[in-house]
């Protein structure tokens, strides 16, 4: 259950970053992450995939209380 709650708190803490990079796109049309990583480089793709997977994760975080 430990273990569980931890992986939780790492997608949670991913999708903010996500959220926060969206942000910045959308007020200052500015990307960190190509601006940190490289325009379309192959860890901006992999960032790009984890902020995605994660975000999925937290669907179920979301509803988790249903099953409660």
């Amino acid at each position: 259950m430990i273990i569980l709650e931890t992986l939780q708190k790492v997608c949670l803490v991913l999708t903010i970053i996500g959220a926060v990079v969206w942000g910045l796109i959308g007020i200052f049309d500015f990307n960190l992450v190509s601006y940190i990583f490289g325009e379309g480089s192959m860890l901006s793709r992999i960032i790009y995939t984890l902020v995605g997977i994660t975000g999925l994760i937290n669907i179920g975080i979301l509803f988790d209380h249903i099953e409660k």
